[in-house]
C-alpha cells in the first residue's frame, strides 16, 4: 500500500516511525517543507515544496499512485487539502475544510458550541474593530481575560492577562496587532486551573480515545519565559493525569463527543481524521481552551509512542468507517517527550548551525523537526530542532530516559530540564488541591 504523509516535521517523523512498525506491506512518502533525515530514511520518495498548494500535492500522489494519505499540519486542512484528495478518490486522514473550521475559526467553534449547548464554553465576545473591546474587558475584570485571533497566526494568536497583557492599553495595542493582520477578534474568561490535551481518533462515525497528555508551552523551567509551539508533554501509565479525577476524563471526553456530533451535524460531512480537544480543568469544571484538527505537537509523539496496534489497519478503519476500541490499542507505559531548541528560541533563535545526534544511544525514541539535510550534515533551521520521547513504568523513570538522552544532542541548543519531574508534577497535583479547595 502507498501511503503519504504530508509535513516534515517531529509529529510527522512520529507518524512515518508507526507507519514503518506495522505488519503490512507499505511504501512510504513525503511531501514536506524541507528534507528531514529521519523521514527521509523511511521513505520511498520524498518531496519538498509547498505543504498548502493542494493541486500539486494531489498531482504528486496521483504520480507516486497514493492509495492512503495523512495530513499533519493544520495549514493544509484549512486550504482544502482533505477535499481535494476525495474528490481525487484518494481516501485520507484530515477532516474536511468545513470541518477543519473547529480549529482554524476560533469564533467557529465556540459558536458551534454556544449553538449546540456544550458544556465548557466560557463567556466570550466576538469584536470586527475596537469598538465596545474595553466595555467587554473591564465587565470581565482586570487580569480576568484572554484575546485571541479568529485565525491561524503560527501561536502567535494568543495573549493572556497576567502572563502577556499587563494593562488595558495592552490588550488594545494586540487587539489592534490582530486588526492589522485582517483578522477578528475574540475575547474569553481567563480560566484557572490545569490544562490538558485529550485527543481521539475519529471515523466520521464515532470516536474512539487516546491517552492524555500535558503540554508545556513556556520556552523556560518553572513556565517562565515566552509562549513556544511546546517544550514538551507526558502521560501517564492508566493514561490519565495525576492531577484529574475520573470524572474530570468522562466530561473531556463528553465534550469532544458533542463537538463531534454537532460538526458531522452542522457541516454535513463526515469527520475523519483526529478530533483534539485542549481543555483545563478548574474548580467548576472542564472547560474548553480551543481544539484543533490533527495531531498535536508534541502530543503526538508520546501517544504514538506507546501505540502496540497496527497502525495502517487503524487508518484503513478510520476512512473505512469501521473503527473500534479494539482497533486501538496503547501499552500501559508512562512517557515523558522533551524538546531540544535553539539558543534564543522562540524569539531570536540561533539558525543554520550544525546538530549531531550521534551520541543519542537510543534514536527509536527521537524524532526530528525544525532540521535540513545538507549534504552529510543535519542542519537546525531555528525552530523546534528535535524532540526524545522516554518510555517507562512511570513517569519519573521517563523522564530520567528523556532528559539523559536529550542532553547528548550537541549543538547550541537548550531544553526544559524539569518536564515530567516529580517536583513539578507534585505542584500540578498541589496546584489543583487547592484550586478544588476554594
Amino acid at each position: 500500500m502507498n501511503i503519504l504523509v504530508i509535513g516534515s516535521g517531529a509529529r510527522e517523523h512520529a507518524l512515518f516511525k508507526a507507519l514503518h512498525r506495522s505488519p503490512h506491506k507499505t511504501s512510504l512518502f513525503c511531501y514536506g517543507t524541507a528534507i528531514n533525515p529521519g523521514i527521509h530514511q523511511l521513505t520511498n520518495q520524498y518531496c519538498t515544496g509547498d505543504i498548502t498548494d493542494c493541486a500539486a500535492v494531489v498531482s504528486m500522489a496521483k504520480l507516486w499512485g497514493i492509495e492512503l494519505v495523512i495530513i499533519g499540519p493544520e495549514a493544509p486542512l484549512e486550504k482544502g487539502m482533505a477535499d481535494a484528495f476525495w474528490q481525487a478518490g484518494i481516501p485520507t486522514i484530515g477532516p474536511k475544510k468545513i470541518l477543519a473550521q473547529i480549529e482554524t475559526s476560533k469564533e467557529f467553534a465556540r459558536d458551534l458550541m454556544q449553538k449546540h449547548r456544550i458544556a465548557g464554553l466560557p463567556r466570550y465576545k466576538k469584536f470586527t474593530t475596537l469598538n465596545h473591546v474595553e466595555d467587554f474587558l473591564n465587565e470581565l475584570g482586570e487580569g480576568n481575560y484572554v484575546i485571541k485571533a479568529n485565525g491561524l497566526m503560527g501561536g502567535k494568536g494568543v495573549k493572556v492577562a497576567g502572563d502577556h497583557l499587563h494593562s488595558i492599553t495592552e490588550a488594545l495595542g494586540f487587539c489592534q496587532e490582530i486588526l492589522d493582520k485582517k483578522q477578528t477578534i475574540l475575547i474569553e474568561e481567563k480560566l484557572i486551573g490545569q490544562e490538558f490535551s485529550f485527543m481521539c481518533f475519529a471515523d466520521g462515525k464515532k470516536l474512539v480515545p487516546m491517552p492524555l497528555v500535558q503540554d508545556h508551552k513556556r520556552a523556560y523551567n518553572g513556565d517562565k519565559g515566552p509562549n513556544t509551539g511546546g517544550m514538551g508533554s507526558y502521560s501517564d501509565t492508566d493514561h490519565r493525569l495525576p492531577f484529574l479525577t475520573p470524572n474530570d476524563v468522562d466530561e473531556a471526553l463528553a465534550i469532544n463527543k458533542a463537538v463531534f456530533q454537532a460538526l458531522s451535524t452542522e457541516c454535513g460531512e463526515p469527520y475523519i481524521g483526529i478530533l483534539y480537544g485542549s481543555f483545563i480543568a478548574t474548580k467548576s469544571g472542564i472547560y474548553v481552551i480551543e481544539f484543533n484538527a490533527r495531531f498535536g505537537d508534541p502530543e503526538a509523539l508520546n501517544v504514538l509512542s506507546i501505540l502496540e496496534s497496527d497502525f495502517v489497519a487503524l487508518c484503513q478503519a478510520m476512512v473505512n468507517g469501521n473503527l473500534t476500541e479494539e482497533n486501538v490499542k496503547f501499552s500501559k507505559q508512562a512517557t515523558v517527550c522533551k524538546y531540544a531548541v535553539p539558543e534564543g528560541y522562540p524569539d531570536a533563535p540561533q539558525k543554520n548551525f550544525i546538530v549531531d545526534f550521534s551520541r543519542v544511544a537510543h534514536q527509536d525514541h527521537l524524532y526530528l523537526s525544525s532540521v535540513n539535510q545538507v549534504d552529510d550534515q543535519i542542519v537546525a533551521e531555528g525552530s523546534r530542532t528535535a524532540a526524545y520521547v522516554g518510555i517507562a513504568d512511570t513517569i519519573f523513570a521517563a523522564e530520567q530516559h528523556a532528559e539523559h538522552e536529550i542532553s547528548s544532542i550537541e549543538g547550541p541548543l537548550f531544553h526544559r530540564q524539569d518536564i515530567g519531574t516529580q517536583q513539578l508534577i507534585q505542584q500540578r497535583i498541589d496546584h489543583m488541591q487547592r484550586i478544588r479547595a476554594l
